[in-house]
């Protein structure tokens, strides 16, 4: 006590601090249960390549997905999640506990500020997620004054993390999936736009394929020429043999009206207004946007059900390894770690600051 008295500073620095350590961590701080679960979040992945050999470059079906775990890690510690566990468990209750110690149970010393804020911080403490980039394990940790209570907590939160990977799973697919259908409503609605144009030209135009229709009216102008030609040699030769016979008449009158019908015929394909080399055009481009229109719909097609196997594909996955344990000690605190971490602070402080004195003292003398 002598000592004490001639050394007030390391009653102050030392002596004061352990005795409250000694007497918190002795008699007053309350046992922490620390449950513990582990999980994994993945995506699948299609085979790099068959056999043996692609089995083993690949590993394993399922791929790690880091960034996803990233976000679950960050809701588990959320303002949502808090909210989740608190309307089903009641973490304000559970951690309010009147046995706790009235310094680690919420609100703690700061007795008057009990807001959800508050409540929130006080969760961060309580919660801790850890992952393992080498093997993209994350390791959930839940501390409660109960056992029970601790696990389940982190059940809870399990549960929540699983509910959160099949919304984001469920968006993916919606996303992917209405898009692809979109398209394909729009190539469908094209493909009846033109195939209404197309339609209703060929009732207005009489006209069903130029090229066909013109081909087979040439092939009738053909007839028409070789039958004319025919006519025109038998003319010929009448004229030369017998310039007076009778039948040289009518068959000048054949010969001029299979002419005339050669014209006509041949005008329905290459004249004016209303053939078929003036109907052509029209008809082509309506052709055209009609097979770009049936295009378009098979490529959207097709990409609709790309979308629907690749929102298989890409699903998430949360899978636990280890699942939330029923603690049947207490981890924490670490009453003798801790009363022994302020009684070596105490003397490096004790032993700073009175350095600090005599190095004053000295210049002051």
């Amino acid at each position: 006590m002598t000592w004490l008295r001639r050394h007030p500073l390391f009653l102050v620095i030392v002596a004061i601090p352990t005795l409250a350590a000694l007497i918190y961590y002795g008699l007053i701080a309350s046992d922490v249960y620390v449950s513990e679960s582990r999980f994994v979040v993945r995506t699948p992945q299609p085979p790099l390549q068959a056999g043996l050999m692609g089995a083993l470059l690949q590993g394993s079906p399922l791929g790690r997905s880091q960034d996803d775990a990233y976000s679950i890690h960050d809701y588990m510690l959320s303002r949502d999640a808090l909210h989740a566990v608190d309307a089903s468990l009641g973490v304000r209750r559970i951690y309010s506990d009147p046995h706790a110690d009235f310094i680690d149970r919420f609100p703690g010393p700061a007795w008057w500020d009990d807001s959800f804020e508050a409540l929130h911080r006080y969760w961060q403490k309580r919660v801790s997620v850890d992952f393992d980039n080498a093997s993209s394990i994350t390791v959930l940790r839940v501390r409660a004054f109960n056992a029970a209570d601790a696990q389940r907590i982190n059940d809870m939160l399990l549960q929540l993390a699983e509910k959160l990977v099949n919304d984001l799973n469920d968006r993916s697919r919606n996303d992917l999936i209405r898009f692809a259908s979109g398209e394909v409503k729009v190539a469908e609605d094209r493909m009846k736009d033109a195939a209404a144009k197309l339609s209703s030209f060929r009732g207005k135009q009489a006209l069903y394929e130029p090229d066909r229709q013109a081909s087979l009216q040439l092939q009738g102008v053909a007839k028409i020429n070789e039958e004319l030609l025919s006519t025109e040699a038998q003319i010929a030769q009448l004229r030369q043999l017998s310039p007076n016979n009778p039948q040289i008449p009518s068959l000048v009158i054949k010969a001029e009206t299979l002419r005339r019908g050669a014209a006509a015929e041949n005008a329905k394909v290459t004249g004016g207004s209303g053939s078929f080399s003036s109907r052509a055009p029209d008809f082509e481009r309506l052709a055209l946007e009609r097979t770009f229109a049936d295009r378009q719909l098979a490529t959207a097609l097709a990409a609709l059900e790309t979308a629907r196997s690749d929102a298989q594909r890409k699903q998430l996955y949360l899978e636990r390894l280890v699942l939330p344990n029923l603690p049947d000690d207490a981890l924490e605190p670490r009453r003798i770690r801790s009363i022994l971490t302020i009684l070596v602070l105490s003397l490096i402080t004790w032993g700073v600051v009175s350095l600090l004195v005599a190095s004053i003292r000295e210049h002051a003398d």
